[in-house]
């Protein structure tokens, strides 16, 4: 039903167990495309449930069998009418899933192809919401699970790690070093990788976040969408799930994809500014945004050829911009982000600065992790003194608040 297709030299190839990569590119250049036969696949609007998990895509994924116990997906989309002068905005966030991020879409389909290709262990290198992911999300299976993380890891994701009993291996080094040397072991010892972009099949569990969009919406997909930027994975899979809905004639239209990184970890923006052909600018990150901390981005040929198919583009906002959004974004919407997460709402209110959107617009912003697995980037704003439990001083208070 699907084949591998490598995003630069369009090689064809059958899915082996071992195949990652395309041979002849390398891992930044070769990284692989799950391609349909649509043809092949019959499915129609009636069979997905506005209310269903991931695994009601299963004839649209490259699995045999879904072998994840917990619910992933099934999160909720959240409308509000002429927001900043907008006619539509949707907030889709996925906070609420089983490890309180966007990553549990794709553990669940890293998790699936390692039991149908029969490994026993499998591993990832992550920032964070990867590992705590992997590690939630295969703790009632009877895979072996290492974590390879780095040492700036926020304590509550490194919290997760432990409670979940994973195999955590901490990297005195950035993510891409952890990245780079977890995959030397990862080969040497037969491990199946859930390592971003490198593995072909993490993708095709990210896009199930914009099917889930557009059956929760009727299959009246919005105009733009924004969501943030990291190794690339995430962005492109945005792309991939309305491409294939489109192609399965389910919805009009592919949204134009806006991608939002921080401006101290902007490798893809860079990559995309510089223009064709797209090649892979590396920087050294910087920013508090940890989940999109990458200098080294793995997908990102694929992020800058996907978003220029949707007509869409880049855009960085700083770290104070981020803050600002984190708490803007929970006052206005009742949404705690993570600073990741947050990165898109802050690159909505640039792009309205910009004029980059007309008020008829109808707009999804992706947020993709809980706030309450990264305080740090807000803890230094709570300054709150204890008041006396006296009821005149309390008063004074309230009063005080009113005013």
């Amino acid at each position: 039903m699907y084949k591998l297709k490598c995003i630069t030299c369009g090689t064809i190839y059958d899915p082996e167990p071992n195949m990652y990569t395309c041979p002849k590119c390398g891992e930044r250049y070769g990284t692989l495309e799950v391609i349909f036969n649509y043809d092949l696949i019959n499915v129609k609007k009636s069979d997905f449930d506005k209310h269903g998990d991931i695994s009601q895509f299963s004839k649209i994924l490259p699995i045999t069998e879904y072998k994840v116990k917990q619910v992933v997906g099934n999160t909720p989309t959240y409308e509000f009418k002429n927001y900043y002068g907008i006619k539509k905005v949707f907030f889709k966030y996925d906070g609420t899933n089983p490890t309180s991020s966007y990553k549990d879409r794709a553990s669940a389909i890293a998790i699936s192809k390692a039991y149908e290709y029969g490994y026993d262990t499998i591993y990832c290198a992550s920032t964070g919401n990867a590992a705590s992911s992997l590690a939630g999300l295969s703790a009632p299976t009877d895979l072996k699970t290492f974590i390879f993380v780095p040492k700036n890891i926020p304590i509550a994701k490194l919290a997760q790690l432990h409670v979940f009993g994973a195999n955590v291996i901490l990297v005195d080094g950035n993510y891409d070093q952890a990245f780079d040397i977890s995959t030397k072991v990862g080969k040497k010892l037969n491990w199946y990788s859930r390592n971003s972009a490198i593995n072909p099949y993490l993708l095709e569990g990210k896009k199930t976040g914009a099917m889930e969009l557009a059956v929760q919406l009727d299959f009246e997909v919005p105009d733009i969408v924004f969501v943030s930027a990291g190794d690339g994975t995430v962005i492109s899979s945005i792309y991939k799930g309305f491409y294939d809905f489109y192609n399965l004639n389910l919805i009009q239209k592919i949204p134009k994809i806006i991608g939002i990184q921080a401006k101290g970890a902007d490798a893809i923006a860079k990559t995309f500014s510089n223009g064709k052909p797209y090649t892979p600018v590396d920087i050294i990150p910087n920013t508090i945004a940890d989940s999109i901390s990458v200098g080294k981005p793995r997908d990102v040929i694929k992020a800058c050829k996907y978003v220029e198919k949707s007509g869409g583009t880049f855009l960085t906002v700083n770290d104070e911009e981020i803050k600002t959004a984190i708490f803007e974004l929970a006052k206005n919407t009742g949404i705690f982000a993570e600073p990741a997460g947050a990165a898109a709402y802050a690159g909505f209110k640039k792009a309205i600065s910009m004029d980059l959107l007309k008020k008829e617009d109808t707009v999804a912003i992706f947020i993709t992790g809980n706030g309450l697995k990264d305080i740090k980037a807000v803890q230094d704003n709570i300054k709150i003194n204890p008041i006396p439990p006296v009821f005149e001083k309390i008063i004074e208070y309230i009063n005080g608040v009113k005013k």
